[in-house]
């Protein structure tokens, strides 16, 4: 049964700056039995914000303000059912892959501020959040909050 969509978590993929990232990539690394995977049945985030600034849808998703069974992702957990999600490739220094950074290309930043702006426009009760604000992580690796206001979003 759906669910009222609550949510639009921001993540990085908690790679190295300047590293790419395939789809494929993620999938292995979220459907893969363990050890080498996590062994969810679904990848975490419905899209992808590549370096380039090009987004690659990872789930299928009807684009309406309801979480489908079929629609749902392994994002943050407690929140899934509710979220959608969405990562941008990055989040960590290059040199110390233990050390959160704001990685974001000023493609991926214009990218992400045009998905999110749309999707306020469309969805404007759907609280915007970063993954740190529902887990003990630095995921994303920014204050989605201040960069929401930066954009002219006010929640």
């Amino acid at each position: 049964m759906a669910k009222k969509l609550k949510y639009l978590v921001i993540h990085c993929t908690a790679t190295p700056e300047g590293r790419e990232v395939s789809a494929a990539d993620i999938k292995r690394w979220h459907t893969s039995a363990p050890p080498s995977g996590r062994g969810w049945k679904q990848v975490g985030y419905t899209d992808m914000i590549h370096l380039d600034g090009r987004v690659e849808r990872l789930v299928n998703n009807n684009e309406d303000a309801n979480v489908d069974p079929w629609e749902i992702t392994n994002g943050a957990k407690g929140y899934n059912s509710l979220s959608r999600h969405i990562v941008y490739v990055g989040g960590v220094d290059a040199n110390n892959v233990k050390k959160a950074k704001d990685t974001r290309t000023t493609s991926q930043k214009e990218a992400m501020k045009k998905y999110v702006l749309d999707f306020h426009n469309r969805f404007p009760s759907v609280k915007i959040i970063g993954h740190r604000d529902v887990a003990a992580k630095a995921c994303p690796s920014f204050d989605v909050e201040q960069w929401l206001e930066e954009i002219g979003i006010k929640q």
